[in-house]
């Protein structure tokens, strides 16, 4: 059986309208899509994965790499 997908915040599963392509996609509504950008904006979620100088330059565009990494 196939797992329905659900609602980050609010856990409701996804109506069958709202798939991959959809505007407010992975969540069920505009309301929780815009309580999930609040949670990032007041600091509730956060990555906390320490990253080396050079993990950060690799995620950078070629064009913002400093002159002496740019290859």
């Amino acid at each position: 059986m196939i797992r329905r997908l659900t609602c980050p915040i609010c856990n409701r599963e996804l109506p069958p309208e709202i798939d991959g392509n959809a505007s407010v996609f992975p969540f069920c509504s505009a309301r929780c899509k815009e309580v999930d950008l609040f949670r990032w904006f007041s600091g509730d979620y956060a990555v906390v994965e320490n990253l080396t100088p050079d993990q950060l330059y690799g995620l950078l565009p070629e064009d913002e790499l400093p002159p002496e990494l740019r290859g």
